[in-house]
This record gives C-alpha cells, structure tokens and sequence, in this order.
C-alpha cells in the first residue's frame, strides 16, 4: 500500500519512524527545535532533537562524536554548499575511522544536504556538488529522484553503519508521489530502471530524472526507445554496460558525476559501446542569476534528445 506526498516531507516521514523504531537515532541542524512547537522536538524530546549552533564544522563534528558513542545521528544541513567548511570533519574524519580503527569504531551518520536550487539564486546554493564525494572511500553518497526513493534512501542511509551524504534537489521538494506505507528500505548502491527502451541508454542523476524522462517520450514520437536510468546511489555506483550511453548531470561538465559514470563504462564495456558516450551536464562556470543564462548553462529535455540523436545517429531518427 501507498499514500501521496511531497518529496520533503516522505523524507521527514522515513526520519520520523526511523527515530519511533530506534532510540539511538538522533536529529539535530542550525533550524532544527527552535521553537518549543517544532513536531520533532514534540515527539522526542530535546535530548534527541536539538538545534546547533551556526558552525558547520561543530555540528558535523558533534555527529561524529555522537556516532562515535553509538548513536545514529542525522544532520540537517539545508544547503550543500554548507558542508565545504566542515570538509576536515565529511572527507577526512567521518568516513576514515572505520579503517583506522582496524574495524573498531563505526560512524552511522546521515548529512542531509539540499542541492541544486536553480531558481535565480545565482552562484551559491545552486551547486551539484555530489561529484566530489563520490571518490572518498568510506563515504557513500545518495541522490533520490522521487519521493518514494526520498523516503526509502532516508531509511537505508540511517541505518547504514558508514556515513551518508543523502543529496534532495531543492526543485523536487514539494513534487509529490506515491510513498510505500510504513517501513520502506531501498538498498544503497541499487540502480532503477524507470523506462524500459533498446536503443539507447539515459542515466540521469536527481531532479534530471523527470527530465529524461521526458526527452524519452519526445524520442519515442522520433521512433528512437531509450531506457532511462536512475543511479538513486552516486557511491555505491551500479554501473551497467550498454552499446549507447547518455549520461545526464546537473554538475558541471569536469566535477561530475556523469564523468565518473562514462568512465566505469568505457573501462568496463568499452567492446560493448556502439558510438561514444555522450555527457549532458552543466557548463562549467558558475550559475548566474539571470533566468535566460541560467537555462543555457543547464541540462534539459532539448540537449538530452540532442545527444540521443547524436548516439544513434541519423539512420535511426530516420527510421
């Protein structure tokens, strides 16, 4: 059984019961509990809800130390940008532990981090930045599309025992969807297929999902059946071998995912590739805030079916 929500609150729903289901589940952010009416604080308490003081690098490190002593802490951090001052304690402490500790030590935490808000916010807050963790041994990176995935990442990230940098597109927040009833795990490291198609291959990242999606249908008016791919986990990555690859990236062009996803491909199934891979994804400059130059330096439908032509080639459109 399902009911409807929005992208934001099936993850708030998934760190609700995750925190009904287990006592050692903590939640904490710089706007977390401000107000005795905040529900989280209503429900749990200030021992386990509790706002942070404005520093990164305090409330990222107070979750390691908290994991630490067996808790299981969710941060919320809003936006991911946020994290760039607290690097020490996301790249170097959180997910080297484990390892340095001959196994001994485990850090389950979750950074809820908000991305991509291009929306006239110009150069900050509108970043993709995920790429850059998705090298870091220790550390795994999620990026649900819809709000059932939301829900069901949330879950798995909690109770993961390595730390988690779950990624929500700030565009999806209030899209809503079909979200499973009560306990709902979707494993990390677990691709899904969202369009099944034989001519080409999309993987597409995030809120570029819908958009894909799209182009698919524009495709199929063409004659041209594409499947469309959701990685749902950037680290873990389910890699997949296909004659036709088009990878769709909200990241600029050289920081991106969509790279790292081209390159498995062609190191793994190069022999299987019929044409070269093709990358759909932000340039690589930063986002203005002028509407017009923000759409010209973002993916969408248009440069998506572009590709797809050009993977196919003309005799296909054609046919």
């Amino acid at each position: 059984m399902a009911h409807e929500l929005p992208y934001i609150a099936a993850i708030e729903e998934a760190i609700r019961e995750e925190m009904e289901r287990d006592p050692t589940v903590l939640y904490f952010g710089q706007n977390i509990a401000t107000h005795e009416n905040d529900p989280f604080l209503k429900q749990f308490g200030a021992d386990r809800v509790r706002v942070t003081p404005i520093s990164e690098t305090a409330e990222i490190g107070m979750a390691v130390g908290a994991a630490f002593a067996g808790y299981r802490p969710v941060v919320e951090l809003y936006m991911a940008e946020f994290m760039l001052v607290a690097m020490d304690q996301v790249v170097n402490e959180a997910p080297r532990f484990h390892y340095m500790s001959g196994g001994q030590v485990k850090v389950p935490i979750v950074l809820k981090a908000g991305y991509g808000f291009t929306a006239g916010w110009a150069g900050q807050h509108t970043g993709s930045i995920y790429g850059m963790f998705m090298g870091v041994p220790g550390l795994k990176v999620a990026v649900p599309s819809t709000a059932d995935d939301a829900k069901g990442l949330m879950t798995a990230a909690i109770r993961d025992d390595n730390p988690v940098v779950y990624f929500h597109h700030y565009l999806l927040t209030l899209e809503h969807g079909d979200v499973t009833d009560g306990e709902h795990v979707v494993p990390l490291g677990q691709a899904a297929v969202r369009r099944e198609g034989g001519d080409v291959t999309i993987v597409a990242i995030g809120w570029l999902v819908g958009k894909a999606l799209a182009a698919a249908e524009e495709l199929a008016a063409a004659g041209i059946e594409a499947e469309v791919i959701d990685p749902r986990t950037l680290a873990p990555l389910d890699t997949e071998k296909t004659g036709r690859l088009v990878v769709v990236d909200q990241s600029t062009r050289h920081g991106s995912a969509a790279a790292v996803i081209a390159a498995e491909v062609a190191s793994e199934g190069f022999g299987s590739l019929k044409a070269p891979v093709k990358l759909v994804t932000a340039l690589d400059a930063t986002i203005p805030y002028s509407e017009p130059m923000e759409g010209y330096l973002l993916p969408d439908e248009t440069k998506i079916a572009a590709a797809v032509r050009e993977a196919v080639g003309a005799e296909a459109v054609s046919a």
